[in-house]
Order: C-alpha cells, then sequence, then structure tokens
C-alpha cells in the first residue's frame, strides 16, 4: 500500500502542529530574503562615526585651516581618506587600531571639516598637509592607512617623503586617470555622489560651495595622478597594495602595475568587497590593516597571527 500524507482538516490542527507550520513559513522566508539581499560588494553601508576625543583641532597649514582628531597611544598611525570623504569614514577602524597605535585622521584640504584655498587641488599640495601636521603633532615618522585618493598620497610620501613613513597600506588607488573605469553607470558610486554632497553641505565651513569643490576634484582626477614606473620602483618603505575583488572604480590592471613596479611590496585582494571595502566588511579590512601593521614591525609588539596575512 502507498504510503500517504494526511492533512488535518480545518478546525483540527494541534498548537504543536501551528508552531510547526509558522516556524517553516519563517524559515521560508528568511532564506527567500537572504537569497535576494545584495552581495556586500553592491552595498554601500551608513558612514559611521568617529569616537569621541579630546585631541582634536585644526592646523593652518598653506592657506588651508585642517581638521585633525587623535587616538590612543603608541606608533602613529595616519589614515587618509578617499576623494570627496572626510574621516568619519574610518569610524570602524578608527576603535579597534587606537588599542594598540596612536591613530590620526584628517580631512584633507577642501574636504570635510579641512577648508582649501583658490589654488587648484593636487595630490603633492595634499601630500605636503600631512607632512605638515605631522610637523604639528610632533610625529617624526608614521604609518600612512591610505583609501583611494588616501592612498594615492601614501604613494606621494612615500615616494617624495620616505624618511618619514614606517610603512604604507594603499587601498584603491591608481597611477594614472587612465586607471580609472567610467563611472557615469555606476550605481554605487551614483549613491556615494548624493551622500558626500550631504556629508559636505553637513561638515563644511562652505556648504554652498560643494558643486565648486567637485569641479576642482573632477579636474584633478582628469589629469592626476601620474606616477610612473621609475617613481613607482623609488619606493623603498613597506608597502602593501590592496584592493577589493569586487574592485569598481579601479582597474585591477592598474592595481597590478603598481604593485609589480614598487620593489618588494605585497598584494592584497580582499574577498568579496568593492572599493569600498571598509564599509562593507569593516572587520576584514581591520584585521589586514593589522596585519600589515604588525607584521612590519610598527606597533608596541607584534601580532601572534601576523604571518598569517593574505598579501603575497
Amino acid at each position: 500500500m502507498a504510503n500517504s500524507i494526511s492533512v488535518p482538516r480545518e478546525g483540527h490542527w494541534s498548537l504543536g502542529a501551528n508552531v510547526l507550520f509558522y516556524l517553516l513559513i519563517i524559515a521560508i522566508l528568511s532564506i527567500s530574503n537572504a537569497t535576494a539581499a545584495e552581495p556586500k560588494w553592491q552595498t554601500l553601508p551608513d558612514t559611521p562615526e568617529l569616537p569621541e576625543t579630546t585631541q582634536k583641532g585644526f592646523v593652518t597649514v598653506d592657506g588651508a585651516r585642517i581638521w585633525y582628531a587623535a587616538y590612543g597611544s603608541g606608533d602613529p598611525v595616519i589614515m587618509l581618506h578617499g576623494g570627496l570623504a572626510n574621516s568619519n569614514y574610518w569610524g570602524h577602524q578608527v576603535r579597534e587600531l587606537a588599542k594598540s597605535f596612536r591613530i590620526i585622521v584628517m580631512d584633507s584640504r577642501g574636504h570635510g571639516r579641512s577648508t582649501r584655498d583658490n589654488r587648484p587641488l593636487t595630490y603633492d599640495l595634499m601630500a605636503s598637509d600631512v607632512i605638515a601636521l605631522m610637523k604639528h603633532l610632533n610625529a617624526s615618522k608614521a604609518a600612512i592607512i591610505g583609501w583611494s585618493d588616501g592612498a594615492i598620497i601614501g604613494l606621494k610620501l612615500a615616494i617624495r617623503n620616505p624618511d618619514q613613513l614606517s610603512g604604507l597600506f594603499a587601498f584603491g588607488a591608481n597611477s594614472h586617470p587612465s586607471g580609472l573605469y567610467d563611472l557615469s553607470d555606476s550605481k554605487i558610486f551614483e549613491r556615494y555622489l548624493k551622500r558626500a554632497r550631504k556629508e559636505y553641505e553637513t561638515l563644511s565651513s562652505t556648504p554652498g560651495e560643494y558643486d565648486d569643490f567637485l569641479r576642482q576634484m573632477s579636474a584633478m582626477w582628469a589629469s592626476q595622478p601620474d606616477l610612473a614606473d621609475k617613481d613607482l620602483r623609488s619606493i623603498k618603505v613597506p608597502v602593501w597594495i590592496a584592493d577589493g575583488d569586487h574592485e569598481e572604480v579601479i582597474r585591477r590592471k592598474d592595481t597590478l602595475f603598481i604593485a609589480d613596479s614598487i620593489p618588494a611590496s605585497g598584494l592584497l585582494l580582499q574577498p568579496e568587497v568593492s572599493h569600498f571595502s571598509f564599509l562593507q566588511d569593516p572587520h576584514q579590512f581591520t584585521d589586514d590593516v593589522l596585519c600589515f601593521l604588525q607584521a612590519r614591525g610598527v606597533g608596541k609588539k607584534a601580532s601572534s597571527n601576523a604571518g598569517s596575512c593574505r598579501a603575497n
């Protein structure tokens, strides 16, 4: 006799059967939602807030007021954000890294709370601002953690001021404007641009000047940087060139060019993230930064798992 399944008629469900039925429905809906969820690399999580600190202020540098904040103690680590952004983007990383290092964040010239003058923005000018801030804070040498434009500034510093760098973790840098993808159809970058405008209008002392600021930044991106092979080969400080495996801004060919050109540099491709890795998977990003810093001898003590980092 064939097996059969009897379905209780209306009104004959037991309490236990009702509970199991609804649990089954919830499980099915959860699986459906998980399947429909966007992959991490297609998301743009909210910008975090920086922790509170009394170590913050402005330093006047070459026609601009540069905002900075510092956290923790130990060897200095300066975190440089990307174009159109501000230091708040490092909120997730600062909390963890400040347990072992003196973390310094700064808003690049014209960005966030920092001001600018009438001169065109350049990576060289912003790199000079970093050196001036280091002098102001009595930091003779520091490691640089840079994202996008911040990574390019880090490369400039590694070329021009090697004696003042203990290492560089450069995420999402390009060597030339040709290393950028056409972002006109990028939905995630469109969302980022809208967010950047709102954040500028909230943080800047000149909230009505965003359009002019964006024009200046666009002009810089169209002509800079121009890091030739010989420039990159001159870098002697410890460097990891990092990026997300789903990078949507920087061409992989250019990332590999930078990594291949810098002698003894490490190459790190973080899985399942994009140009906004530090927001999409902050724990992975922070762990990789810690691996870099501690494997290179930066900090109070070397990590027991520093040798397990993914860089090649």
